[in-house]
């Protein structure tokens, strides 16, 4: 190949947030690159005029919505270093044959393993006793008033059964010996989780766990999911925690349920705005145990998804099938 069709077969890329030194040579080798984070104000200008020659693009954790999508006419992929894709316009995508390709599997068991976490956590207080400890006032035995609950023998109850839903449960039945109910659109058979795991409506689901965990998608479905009514459902004493996104939880109404109602505890990972304000009353309640969105945030695992956001982009320009392209659940 002579170095003119090498020239003619480099296209233009544009990483949206910054990849790892060696997945970013990666896509420098064979194509032309615009790293510009329209996050950060001084390479906003960038990103928004490489937008119009942009033939690939690469990143994650910004909205790309029918405006943007429309400065950008030659786009033939975005590539997400995400497994989730509510920051996308599916719908526009979709009307333009833009590709979309994301980031499944290679975060499953790190982001399980937040979850599971996060539960621990709730249940046995670790966050106010080691502040009780770190503060200077642990001055004696504990007595009941601090002791935390058991997690083994609970019942697990999981919205979602997806990679990340089936992990979980795997902890929770196999390592923990949680009876699991799980709440998704069709039942699902594991030989390894047989006879350890139920579907169950949504109801019926909120009403018998002890621990519910979010696992879900956002989509217009799942959107507003947890309300007053599915809060009001859960039995005294119980414990909430979200792995998934920030939107699927009216946060009024958790705080409700905290404040008000019998809910022993919640862990959130993720928030309907993110940072979470300073303002936000979840952000030093007393029985809020919250982390800054680190389900995936492992330097092993954020390497694998850079990496195969860089693989699926490679391939999706030079007209292959990409490893993992996005592809929406059936109803």
């Amino acid at each position: 190949m002579n170095s003119s069709t090498t020239a003619a077969a480099r296209q233009q890329v544009l990483v949206f947030r910054e990849l790892p030194p060696d997945q970013l040579a990666r896509l420098q080798a064979v194509h032309d690159v615009t790293v510009a984070n329209p996050r950060v104000r001084e390479q906003a200008a960038a990103f928004h005029s490489a937008l119009a020659t942009a033939q690939g693009m690469i990143g994650s954790s910004y909205p790309i919505d029918a405006a943007l999508l429309a400065r950008a006419p030659q786009l033939k992929v975005i590539s997400s270093v995400s497994v989730g894709v509510d920051n996308y316009d599916l719908r526009s995508l979709a009307n333009r044959g833009i590709l979309l390709c994301h980031t499944p599997g290679v975060l499953t068991e790190t982001t399980a393993d937040t979850i599971f976490a996060l539960i621990m956590a709730c249940s046995r207080r670790v966050v106010e006793l080691a502040n009780l400890v770190r503060e200077g006032r642990w001055t004696s035995n504990i007595g009941e008033e601090l002791f935390g609950w058991d997690v083994h023998g609970k019942t697990l109850g999981i919205l979602g059964f997806g990679r990340i839903g089936q992990a979980l449960a795997r902890r929770a039945a196999l390592g923990f010996g949680m009876p699991v109910l799980y709440h998704s659109r069709h039942p699902v058979e594991l030989a390894e989780l047989a006879g350890k795991t139920t579907h169950a409506p949504l109801d019926e689901l909120l009403q018998r766990a002890d621990i519910v965990a979010v696992v879900l998608p956002l989509s217009n479905e799942t959107r507003g999911l947890m309300g007053a009514r599915e809060f009001a459902l859960l039995k005294p004493g119980a414990i909430f925690v979200n792995g998934a996104r920030g939107a699927i939880v009216q946060e009024d109404a958790l705080l409700h349920a905290l404040d008000h109602g019998t809910l022993r505890a919640a862990g959130l990972d993720v928030f309907a705005t993110e940072p979470l304000p300073l303002d936000s009353p979840l952000r030093t309640h007393p029985k809020v145990t919250a982390l800054p969105h680190i389900g995936s945030a492992t330097f092993e695992t954020r390497r694998a998804m850079a990496q195969l956001a860089t693989s699926n982009l490679l391939q999706a320009l030079a007209g292959e099938r990409p490893a993992a392209v996005f592809e929406p659940p059936s109803v």
